[in-house]
């Protein structure tokens, strides 16, 4: 009795002895009527969107491993070959390209994304909803209805679960679990924007079946794949009911796993109130990793949410974020673009808030991912590119098969450079040596061999592709490839060479860093046009609104181009900001403000950075925070007015505001590198800088007042001194060097903390 006392009191002190202020929270005083406003919660492999679909609360519930992973259609033909599609483009018949390994993407619905199921509860009794109150602290959801009925819901942070809990309820409550309409009339087809109909998937709709206070369903998809989902429920006492739902995925010849009804047992006898204990301790954790407190509401807001979302959605032994991650489209349709991995952009834009924010451990399982697929990807090197080495498919499936679509991007040979920059962040953020040794290292070693194989030198002597593109300049034309290195390819293909060199001197493989230099070395510089402006291509200006800033790769985020680097860099990254602006956002998506925000930061220009994360705050968001990609405002920000829900553009906001607020990048460590002038009073906690350092600032006043460093690893770093003035209130195995230019010099053991305050009167 003690124990269940005690637990029911850790439960009521929980909402609010820790965790996020209320006002970042979502309140609402009726429900959503549509699943990309509903109210998401999550846990990496489980996902629920809460709402209101005609009179019935509504739960649309996701796996983030229910996928339909037959073949592409025509994809894996004789002409699956690199060198024959570079023979098109000489020959100039691109048709045949685009028929082959364009179309299927678009025309077929499978490989895909699909969507679990749903439950609903009949609520129309209940007169109207009063309050929806998402409680960040905690990830938990709370609706009250008129007659007094209150809803608590959870996807539970580290168990395969989910619960709601109904209290104050007259009556007794029996859910409904929904199938998806696998079967019926194909109205849509054809459209991998809004989504193909679910009944071109071809499958015999599953069966549900009700034994007592459980449902199960059960639904067999492509080449035999099943997957299930039960609810469970009981009535605690004459007012109060508990439930609990999960989804078990199974694919044939893989481990055996714990099908849902026996989870579903599992967790209703261990009771709502245990699972909240350990539910709350994890949230409590992830929240005490950082925190930032800037005056703009909106934009402080707006990042929780961010870190909400990415906390409900990237967990340790699940599959990385993908397009959605675990709120697929409950419509009856195919997600947008299929639900899939997207590596040209979406992925990576996806994890870019993980360092800094000092994710670290969120963040690894988007390495484990690719570490997961790496033979797979070995095939496809070897089969489409003929190479050794190791190159990755712009769009996958959940194995990191390729998919096909505009293949400039799609089997573009530098998308496994981009996933290197994830591993080398990763091991400048963590200094974990052994991560270097044995992942990080020998996936960039293995994209730079390939990248070596396949370029040639020119007459002039530089290396370059055979064919290069920038995503997604010039649509899936045959004028998408250029003969020459676009600066998208060369940025990333620079940067793979620099971090191998760097990454084997940190290894002491002398030999293997002195070869990457030479290679790296044996590259052009960046493309510019007469006035500093990066361009596509060395024939091809900047000369269209386009979302994908492919171009300026350099820049943000592989800095490559540095503010720091003096007067010719900044000239470079002011013209081509500057241009962006000039021919204006038509062709916008929202990351591309996000986007543009990082760049502005780096910029050093925090009032042009705050102003692109305001527009895609205000104009690209649903109600829920959810990234719509479109202007939703139609205030001119976009002429796309679309609503297709992707996430990448909601990460890339929160590591924009990140970058307004510390940078590490260029070798020491800066405070508030890019914020208003009129942002008075800042504080941060626990921002992550690289070499493992954890950064807290108070600024007050207009000055920054506070700066405290820890050291995790040790190591050395200089800090960009905020005062001109400073005296050390703690000092614990750190040695300070002050080198006279406006820095210290930092030397500092393991676990070493440093307090300095503002010594100005």
């Amino acid at each position: 009795m003690k124990k269940i006392i005690s637990i029911v009191v850790f439960v009521l002190l929980c909402g609010t002895v820790f965790g996020q202020s209320a006002e970042h929270d979502l309140n609402f005083d009726v429900l959503a009527k549509q699943w990309d406003e509903a109210i998401p919660l999550g846990n990496g492999m489980l996902g629920a969107l809460v709402w209101q679909k005609n009179d019935h609360l509504r739960f649309s519930l996701d796996r983030a491993d229910l996928w339909d992973m037959r073949p592409m259609k025509g994809l894996h033909r004789k002409e699956f070959s690199y060198q024959w599609v570079m023979d098109q483009i000489k020959k100039k018949d691109y048709a045949p390209v685009q028929q082959y390994f364009d179309e299927p993407y678009d025309s077929e619905p499978a490989p895909s994304k699909i969507p679990g199921g749903a439950l609903e509860f009949d609520t129309k009794n209940w007169g109207n909803v009063q309050s929806v109150h998402l409680y960040l602290k905690n990830a938990l959801c709370e609706v009250k209805w008129a007659n007094g009925t209150i809803l608590k819901t959870l996807v539970h942070a580290t168990a395969p679960v989910g619960w709601f809990r109904f209290e104050n309820i007259r009556t007794d409550l029996i859910p409904q679990l929904i199938a998806p309409r696998y079967q019926g009339k194909v109205n849509v087809s054809g459209d991998p924007v809004g989504g193909d109909d679910l009944s071109r998937l071809g499958y015999s709709q599953g069966t549900i079946k009700q034994q007592g206070n459980s449902i199960t369903y059960t639904q067999q998809g492509w080449g035999g794949f099943i997957y299930q989902i039960n609810v469970q429920w009981k009535k605690v006492d004459a007012t109060t009911i508990e439930g609990v739902w999960s989804i078990s995925s199974q694919y044939p010849g893989t481990k055996i796993n714990t099908v849902a009804s026996v989870v579903s047992k599992q967790a209703l006898e261990r009771g709502y109130a245990t699972d909240y204990v350990s539910h709350v301790a994890w949230w409590k954790n992830f929240w005490s990793k950082s925190a930032i407190h800037v005056p703009d509401p909106l934009l402080e807001k707006q990042w929780y949410m961010e870190q909400y979302k990415f906390g409900s959605a990237s967990r340790k032994g699940a599959p990385p974020i993908s397009l959605q991650a675990v709120w697929t489209a409950d419509n009856g349709r195919l997600p947008p673009w299929k639900g899939d991995f997207h590596n040209d952009l979406n992925t990576q834009l996806s994890y870019w808030p993980a360092y800094t924010g000092n994710h670290l451990d969120e963040a690894m399982n988007f390495l484990d991912f690719q570490e997961k697929n790496k033979a797979n990807y070995e095939r496809y090197t070897k089969l489409y590119f003929g190479k050794k080495g190791l190159a990755v498919p712009g769009v996958t499936t959940l194995d990191g098969t390729e998919m096909g679509g505009w293949i400039q991007y799609s089997l573009s040979p530098t998308v496994s450079s981009w996933l290197g920059q994830h591993y080398y962040l990763q091991w400048k953020y963590s200094m974990d040596k052994n991560f270097l040794r044995e992942k990080a290292y020998p996936w960039v070693k293995g994209a730079a061999t390939f990248i070596e194989n396949i370029t040639v030198l020119d007459s002039a002597g530089h290396r370059k592709l055979p064919y290069s593109s920038s995503p997604e300049i010039n649509d899936n034309d045959i004028t998408a490839w250029f003969p020459q290195n676009t600066n998208y390819d060369l940025s990333l293909m620079k940067f793979t060479f620099k971090a191998a060199a760097e990454m084997a001197d940190e290894l002491g493989l002398k030999n293997e860093a002195s070869h990457w230099r030479k290679i790296g070395a044996e590259y052009s510089d960046f493309a510019l046009s007469p006035a500093n402006e990066l361009m596509f291509s060395p024939t091809m200006s900047y000369n269209q609104s386009h979302r994908h800033f492919s171009h300026m790769m350099s820049i943000y985020p592989l800095g490559l181009i540095k503010w720091e680097d003096g007067p010719k860099a900044q000239s470079i990254i002011k013209n081509s900001i500057h241009l962006l602006d000039s021919i204006g956002p038509a062709y916008w998506c929202g990351y591309s403000y996000s986007w543009l925000a990082n760049m502005k930061a780096r910029a050093k220009n925090g009032e042009g950075a705050a102003k692109e994360l305001t527009i895609f705050a205000k104009a690209f968001c649903s109600i829920n925070s959810f990234h719509l990609n479109g202007d939703q405002t139609k205030s001119g920000y976009s002429k796309f007015q679309y609503r297709p829900f992707t996430l990448e553009g909601n990460f890339a906001f929160a590591a924009g505001l990140q970058e307004m607020l510390l940078q590490s990048y260029a070798g020491f460590i800066e405070i508030l590198p890019a914020v208003p002038a009129e942002w008075s009073d800042i504080s941060f906690e626990n921002l992550r800088a690289e070499g493992a350092f954890l950064v807290s600032v108070k600024k007050a006043g207009g000055q920054v007042n506070e700066v405290k460093i820890v050291s995790e690893k040790g190591g050395n770093t200089k800090l960009k001194l905020p005062f001109k003035t400073w005296a050390a209130t703690l000092k614990k195995d750190v040695k300070i060097k002050d080198t006279a230019d406006g820095f210290i010099s930092l030397n500092c053991k393991p676990g070493a903390i440093l307090i300095l305050k503002n010594a100005n009167k």
